[in-house]
């Protein structure tokens, strides 16, 4: 049974290595847009991380400054 999970009549290899391409595409692309979003995080708390308390109120009452900031909350 696991044999034929496994080969396929022949066409297990094209089957699972094609499978496998897929996962290892995926997983890469997570990473680097994870490494993106990390980088893009650091230049934005660079830029407006060290703001006095009225600039910073006023950037964040902006409404694309606010969606930005409420779609980080879940990393």
């Amino acid at each position: 049974m696991i044999n034929e999970i496994l080969f396929m009549d022949g066409y297990g290899f094209y089957v699972w290595s094609s499978f496998a391409f897929t996962l290892l595409s995926f997983f890469s692309l997570f990473v680097i847009t994870k490494i993106q979003y990390v980088r893009e995080k650091k230049k934005f708390i660079v830029k407006f991380g060290n703001l006095k308390s009225d600039k910073a109120s006023f950037a964040k009452s902006q409404s694309i400054n606010k969606q930005i900031l409420s779609n980080t909350s879940g990393f």
